[in-house]
Parts: C-alpha cells; sequence; structure tokens
C-alpha cells in the first residue's frame, strides 16, 4: 500500500489511470478497494481522477431536483444523489473533467462511489487504452478475452476454465493496451450465482457459512411461491440467488496474474438452445457488436452527463461526448487480426460442456 500522508492513499490501474483518495475513513477505503480492487500503488504523476471524502458536503445553496432524489444542481455545482442499490447519497461531481483531471467529493460512509468505474474507464479512453466490458484468463500459455453483451456468459467462461488451471487476469473489465498486445484485469470480487454452485462444489465450499445459508433460504421461498405474485416474486428472488467472492478465494496467489499477452477473443451469447457450438467469426464483428454493448455499460455517466448538461448548457466534456466514436475506431484497431470465435450457449449453461467447446480453440 502506498500512501502520501495519512490521509492520502494511491491506486494505480497498470500505468493506465490513476487515483488519489484524500480524507477517506477506513471504511471508505474498504468501498473503493471492493469497486476498483487491491491496486493500490504509489502514482510518480499527478492523479487522473481525485476522491475526497468529508464528513459533509456544503452545497451552497439548495438543491434543484433532476429527477426524484436522482441528481440536482446548485448554481455552480453538479450532484448525484444516489449510490449503489438506489442507497441516498450527496456527491458532487465536476463532470465536465472527468476522463482528463476532476474530483469526486463523498460524504464519508457511502456504500459505494457512484461513476467511479465509469470514471475511470473514461479516463483510460481519453489515454489511448480500451476499457473492454469483458473476463479474462490465460489457459495452456494463451490469454483468452472473453466479450459480450451482459449476462451472456463472461463470467461462465472465466469459471469453467478456472476449473481446470486457468490462471485469473480479470472479470467484469479487461484493459487493453493501445497496440492490443497486452491485457490487464483489476481483481473486483466475481458474482458467483446460485446455479453456479451447483456445477462447481470447489467453489461452493469457499463460499461463507452465511452466504451458503442465505442462498438456501432464497431457494425455499422461490419454492414455496404460489399463485400469480409467483412470477414477479420470483423474479425479484432469482435476482438475488448470488454472492460475490474476492479471486483470491477462488483462485490460488499463482493463478492469479493481472498482465498477460491477448491472444485469442471470444464473443459469448446465450441462445434459445439446447447446444453448445463455437464457430469462427470476424472479429470487425465483434467490434461492431461490442460497441453497441460498451455505450450500454457507459449508459450511467451518460444519464448523469445529460442531467449535468441540463444544468450547465454552457459546460461540456469533448472526451465523453466523442467517447462511442472513439471507442468505434479503438475496438476495430485493438481487435484486428485477433483469432476470433463466437460461441452460443444455453442460459443456464453447462460449463463443463462450454469448456470442453472452447477449450480446443484456445
Amino acid at each position: 500500500m502506498a500512501t502520501v500522508d495519512s490521509a492520502t492513499i494511491d491506486y494505480d490501474l497498470h500505468g493506465l489511470a490513476g487515483i488519489r483518495l484524500i480524507g477517506a475513513g477506513p471504511g471508505d477505503v474498504r468501498v473503493v478497494d471492493r469497486q476498483v480492487g487491491p491496486i493500490r500503488g504509489a502514482l510518480r504523476r499527478e492523479p487522473d481522477l481525485v476522491v475526497r471524502f468529508v464528513d459533509r458536503l456544503d452545497v451552497g445553496g439548495p438543491v434543484r431536483l433532476l429527477g426524484v432524489d436522482d441528481a440536482g444542481f446548485t448554481d455552480d455545482a453538479f450532484f448525484v444523489l444516489r449510490s449503489r442499490h438506489k442507497a441516498r447519497a450527496r456527491v458532487r461531481i465536476a463532470l465536465e473533467d472527468l476522463g482528463r483531471g476532476g474530483e469526486i467529493v463523498c460524504e464519508r460512509g457511502l456504500p459505494a462511489v457512484p461513476l467511479l468505474i465509469a470514471a475511470l474507464n473514461l479516463t483510460v479512453l481519453g489515454r489511448g487504452g480500451l476499457a473492454l466490458h469483458a473476463a479474462a484468463f490465460v489457459h495452456d500459455g494463451r490469454g483468452a478475452v472473453v466479450t459480450g453483451w451482459s449476462r451472456g456468459g463472461k463470467t461462465e467462461a472465466l469459471l469453467a476454465f478456472a476449473g481446470h488451471g486457468a490462471t485469473y487476469v480479470g472479470d467484469e473489465w479487461v484493459y487493453v493496451e493501445p497496440d492490443g498486445r497486452t491485457m490487464h484485469g483489476i481483481p473486483q470480487p466475481l458474482r458467483v450465482w446460485d446455479w453456479y454452485l451447483r456445477q462447481l462444489p470447489a467453489v461452493q465450499e469457499r463460499v461463507d457459512r452465511a452466504d451458503r445459508a442465505r442462498l438456501a433460504a432464497l431457494r425455499a421461498a422461490a419454492a414455496a411461491t404460489r399463485g400469480r405474485r409467483a412470477r414477479r416474486v420470483g423474479v425479484a428472488v432469482r435476482e438475488q440467488r448470488h454472492v460475490d467472492i474476492a479471486p483470491e478465494r477462488l483462485f490460488a496467489p499463482e493463478r492469479i496474474e493481472l498482465s498477460a499477452p491477448f491472444d485469442r477473443l471470444f464473443l459469448v451469447r446465450s441462445w434459445e438452445s439446447d447446444d453448445t457450438v463455437a464457430s469462427a467469426i470476424d472479429p470487425g464483428e465483434v467490434a461492431a457488436r461490442m460497441a453497441a454493448s460498451q455505450e450500454r455499460e457507459r449508459a450511467p455517466l451518460t444519464r448523469a452527463y445529460e442531467q449535468f448538461r441540463f444544468a450547465f448548457p454552457e459546460r461540456r466534456n469533448e472526451l465523453l461526448e466523442s467517447a462511442p466514436e472513439r471507442e468505434r475506431a479503438l475496438l476495430a484497431r485493438v481487435l484486428d487480426g485477433k483469432a476470433a470465435h463466437a460461441v452460443d450457449h444455453p442460459y443456464p449453461v453447462d460449463l463443463e460442456r462450454l469448456f470442453h467447446v472452447m477449450r480446443p480453440l484456445c
């Protein structure tokens, strides 16, 4: 851990972006650690983003609301009023500066810093790197990136290969160097769904007893639900049947490597068929499809920026406005020439079958 003074902590994302926390208490540091992973490291340059924590945020006047307790603004500042799981918050964000400096000011004790990963990803884009919504691992000496639409099978592929000795690189977000040759991960917790555990007893053993009990209770609640409310309640219960597990609990230390060559590319997709099949695909097609997925993942930041522009029409963030075009061009360049395959599978997928279909292509 690197500190500048007792209240300052730096995070370094493989040289692609740097964050500095100022005034963070132990709980606030744990929150940021969960969001970006344990990537603390001394910055040899000025940080790209400063996150400042205060006991109480002075707003300097009445806050005009945008939506119902969603965002707001005063004469000179923009505020996000919700954090993780819609928890009430009061966070000042200089949206015009995000990606090339800027500051987020939070009241202490939040469950998450709003838009932190989105700001980090925008910074990487501004430096010419690609933040790709993907999972990544190394198997048989080759680095594989697995990308696709949300809930399309990325983490499933990572866990399928983990059961056969693969090395963890990243999940959720993978950062690709501008030349496309090297990828980096951040050790964020993996979201492990209940149905994964039934196929992966070794992973189930690593789940806390309290989490196992909670999942068992949710299964019982879903089974007991009857009548017209069953479908609605069943959906709500199903969305809670997961645990978030840190990579170091699932992988031995020698099987976590946050930087690796980018050798293979997979586009995973679920479909209405019982088969799991793979076929070659033009990496340019993967780039075009992922451009849409990337915009969807950036949507919370884009929505906040639209609110910001309503509040301050004279202020702009040119990097954020040009992000879709920049990203589209970068995707095409970074993925060009990669050995690429599309993998179609049912959902939920048989993880062992998924491994055996993808393994020859690695």
